[in-house]
């Protein structure tokens, strides 16, 4: 384990990442059923209610979760600076929790706004980490 000692604190954001969406899974799933929805429906497409920023939240969690912990992985395991790894997956987190945060509570308009920044900045993030992995992998 002394090998990854050094990305302690992107494992750490790739598991934080993980408990959010155990977390948001269930609650968003509670939303749901107080609508009287059928597991893994979809409620109607409206902003304005809570139940469907939830669902979002957790949807959306759902869709980056995985790239994020491959571009992460790939840059552990080819070697990348650990300080810009570890940052980079640190940065990462916080991004999907304001966006998280901002998805539940209807913060901002439906796009273009801080919800649009937050996901972009996690996108970002993954994209310098998959750069990361593939210069550290070619030129290591």
């Amino acid at each position: 384990m002394d090998a990854f000692a050094a990305y302690s604190h992107a494992i750490v954001a790739m598991a934080a990442t993980a408990v959010m969406l155990l977390i948001l899974g269930p609650l968003s799933a509670m939303k749901k059923a107080k609508l009287g929805l059928a597991p893994g429906a979809t409620p109607e497409a409206d902003y304005g209610s809570r139940c469907y920023r939830w669902h979002r939240a957790y949807g959306n969690l759902s869709e980056s979760i995985g790239p994020f912990v491959a571009v992460t992985l790939a840059a552990i395991l080819a070697g990348a600076n650990p300080f810009w790894v570890n940052l980079l997956a640190s940065l990462f987190l916080v991004a999907r929790l304001v966006l998280a945060v901002v998805h539940i509570n209807g913060i901002g308009k439906q796009d273009m706004s801080i919800r649009s920044y937050a996901y972009v900045a996690g996108l970002m993030m993954c994209l310098i980490l998959a750069g990361m992995a593939i210069v550290a992998t070619i030129c290591g």
